[in-house]
């Protein structure tokens, strides 16, 4: 009886909900062989569709046909029908849609990009600015504020006539009132989320369908890589000064891709397609998904067309440090970029009843709690000491400070958690995965945050004092905060899973706690009792250092018009720095230790450096072919992501690492000998001698040859080749060490980091 009133409610719903059945999918076609009978591969795409099935419904299945990032469609089918299309002979593969997440100022003088009349590669600084107003970055994102300074339009000239891209209307939002020579485009995507919302049986409102952001993410990550100089800036009195995006004088161009329940791979796809029809010349990504093969991988395939365009690919590396193989966006066209800190802080201090000061940060701006101490809780319960909503007992905490572990649920909620059960304050202690890492944010109630070493202090305190109390109070902003940079705990680490011949992520850049603008339909915690309002907000994330990455990738741009995708990637790379502002090597604030390039890559990012690297390894798209090739995909598979008619594998590397990157990650495997080949070319001056410089660990032995290279010429490129010996009785199995191989002269250091890693014993 029970299964039977079972199966009547799901066909009821079948019949109530046509669309119950119905799911996204994104369909690889053999794009080459469209009929000549039809005169569009969207009439293809389309007729394939209205073949499945005679109902009239098939003929609003097609949601996007795409043109140069993907070879398909996107299409609302039922499971049936999806077989069906799978049987087709003109169809390689139909996959479910998937979703990705969002990877959720003092930089450009931390940077060095204060606004000086300094000489820049042979540019003055005008003629860099001059130089960057035709440049134009792509941000898929949630959208835009456009009514945020951070896109003014003052001073500004007309729009690049090349530019083929338009504002879109919505219901709040209006093209001409909304864009300007500033913000020159406003798109959005959102028929993968349709889909999903209209299917799904959740009770969260349909976000209005508009470039405008409801969130704040996609203003923020806007302005971060291109916002106009905006005076008074801050979030409540916090970081207060100039707020300014890393390519001030750039043009932006929003690509809403992302909605209330994630971001739909169809609808990345169909942004990332229409960015490059529209001209963008940088395409910045603070999302991602999971590791996968390439030809799965939404981000990857579009970001290889765009390539191809050459147009630059930035991504976040992801927020799911500090556990290891925890990357995404990992293709070797990506530049993948992970956090670090910068030289600004927010300290706030939890005074303890027994007189101790515990130093910690907050960006807390409402009534202090004066100077009379209180009692302080904390119960070691794990959804109690998470501070998980529903956790607290009103009885024990009202009026107290409760001490929450950091992890599981939003930082911001665990206050709002805390205050709701009726408590007065808030310590958010990290665990052992958090470290020494601080994050600050803008909490509901009076709350600091400190790291897991102070935390354990304060746990211990709580649990053996006889009546534990605590007053907490709140000092501000500080600048010149040393040591920074620190790697982010939160930032995603290597080794790289998909590819481990390649090192990721690329670099790092500033992305704890930055200030940038904020849409006004939230609050700065997101959260929706938050019912304050503010233009600017500070975050953290490597969605935060994405953007950095990608507005000083526009920068190379202006000064390099002429420079491919991968000779701006290789002159952030190689140029980057790995010391910290007290000149030792950069840590990491997980365990407080130091790094590896597994955390930050090639290290921190180095603008003015990277404007004159000297030299550049640069990749032509055949080359990453014969990478794909390497990794011994299907020919269907590299089509997916190379979208030629006639690619072959004639030509391949056989080894993916033999790809000209700016860094190198050598696997011992069978043999104790890798040898690789670069190719290096000279984009300084002519007549300029390098000469090697090798940095290696005991267990391995290097050598270069030729160890000094002679450059007559600009733009000549020449080849070195190394060889990587792992030497005799050395046990390093399972261990990973690193090291460099740099060319210097008086003028550049060219360094590229090494990881070394072994898969068994030699003898």
């Amino acid at each position: 009886m029970g299964s039977l009133l079972y199966f009547s409610l799901i066909a009821f719903l079948l019949v109530l909900h046509p669309c119950f059945a119905k799911k996204t999918y994104i369909v690889h076609v053999k794009h080459h062989q469209k009929p000549s009978s039809y005169s569009t591969h969207h009439d293809w795409y389309d007729a394939q569709l209205k073949s499945l099935s005679s109902s009239s419904s098939n003929s609003e299945s097609l949601l996007y046909s795409y043109d140069t990032a993907y070879p398909g469609f996107a299409a609302s089918l039922d499971p049936h029908e999806a077989e069906l299309l799978r049987q087709s002979d003109d169809v390689v593969g139909v996959y479910e849609d998937t979703v990705y997440t969002l990877h959720t100022t003092r930089t450009p003088e931390f940077l060095g990009l204060e606004n000086q009349l300094g000489v820049w590669a042979g540019h003055t600084q005008q003629e860099l600015n001059s130089a960057a107003q035709d440049v134009i970055i792509g941000v898929l994102d949630t959208g835009v504020w456009p009514e945020s300074k951070s896109f003014s339009d003052v001073g500004m000239p007309d729009v690049p006539s090349r530019w083929r891209g338009e504002c879109e209307s919505g219901p709040d939002f209006d093209p001409k009132v909304h864009c300007n020579k500033k913000l020159i485009g406003a798109r959005f995507f959102a028929k993968g989320y349709r889909m999903s919302s209209s299917s799904s049986f959740t009770n969260q409102p349909r976000q209005p369908e508009s470039p405008r952001d409801q969130d704040g993410h996609g203003t923020h990550t806007a302005s971060t890589a291109a916002g106009a100089p905006v005076g008074n800036a801050s979030l409540l009195g916090y970081a207060s000064g100039i707020a300014r995006g890393m390519a001030p004088h750039a043009r932006v161009a929003t690509y809403k891709v992302c909605w209330p329940t994630g971001c739909f791979g169809s609808d990345i796809l169909a942004g990332m397609d229409r960015a490059i029809l529209d001209g963008v010349d940088v395409l910045s990504l603070s999302l991602g998904g999971g590791s996968g093969p390439y030809y799965r991988d939404t981000i990857a395939i579009g970001g290889f067309s765009a390539m191809e365009k050459g147009i630059v690919v930035s991504c976040s590396a992801g927020n799911s440090g500090p556990a290891k193989a925890s990357l995404a966006n990992t293709a070797p066209w990506i530049m993948t970029v992970g956090a670090g800190t910068i030289d600004r802080d927010f300290p706030a201090y939890a005074v303890l009843g027994n007189g101790k000061k515990i130093t910690g940060v907050s960006l807390y701006s409402g009534k202090g709690m004066g100077k009379k101490l209180v009692s302080l809780v904390y119960n070691k319960d794990s959804s109690s000491s998470l501070c998980l909503p529903g956790s607290l007992n009103p009885k024990d905490v009202r009026g107290k400070i409760v001490v929450c572990d950091r992890g599981t649920n939003a930082r911001v909620e665990k206050g709002l958690v805390v205050k709701e059960a009726g408590g007065v304050g808030m310590i958010l202690a990290n665990t052992v995965e958090s470290g020494e890492e601080l994050v600050a944010d803008s909490h509901l109630l009076p709350a600091v945050a400190v790291g897991r070493k102070l935390g354990n202090v304060i746990r211990q305190y709580v649990k053996s004092g006889r009546n534990p109390t605590a007053v907490l109070s709140f000092g501000g902003t500080v600048v010149n905060v040393k040591p920074s940079p620190v790697v982010a705990a939160f930032s995603s680490r290597g080794p790289n899973t998909v590819t481990p011949q390649i090192l990721k992520p690329d670099l790092i850049g500033p992305g704890v706690n930055i200030l940038a603008a904020w849409s006004e339909a939230i609050g700065p915690t997101g959260l929706e009792k938050d019912t304050r309002r503010t233009k600017f907000n500070i975050m953290s994330g490597t969605s935060m250092s994405c953007p950095h990455i990608s507005g000083l990738a526009a920068l190379l741009k202006a000064a390099h018009p002429e420079w491919s995708p991968s000779a701006i990637k290789s002159a952030l790379m190689t140029t980057a720095y790995n010391r910290d502002t007290t000149n030792s090597p950069l840590r990491d604030a997980e365990g407080d230790q130091l790094s590896t390039p597994w955390a930050h890559g090639a290290g921190h990012v180095d603008p003015h450096k990277a404007l004159s690297p000297g030299l550049v390894y640069d990749i032509r798209p055949e080359e990453y072919i014969k990478f794909l090739c390497s990794l011994d995909y299907e020919m269907d598979h590299i089509q997916t992501i190379v979208k030629r008619p006639n690619v072959t594998c004639a030509k391949k590397f056989s080894d993916p690492g033999q790809i000209n990157y700016p860094s190198f990650a050598v696997l011992f495997g069978k043999s104790r000998v890798v040898r690789y080949t670069r190719t290096l070319t000279n984009v300084g001056a002519a007549g300029t001698t390098y000469e090697v410089v090798v940095d290696a660990p005991p267990s391995v032995t290097v050598t270069v040859k030729p160890s000094k290279l002679v450059f007559k010429r600009v733009g000549e490129r020449l080849r070195y080749t190394v060889t990587f010996v792992s030497n005799k009785g050395v046990s390093t199995m399972s261990k990973t060490t690193f090291g460099s191989i740099s060319w210097n002269n008086a003028q550049n250091q060219v360094r590229s980091p090494v990881s070394y890693s072994w898969s068994q014993l030699f003898n």
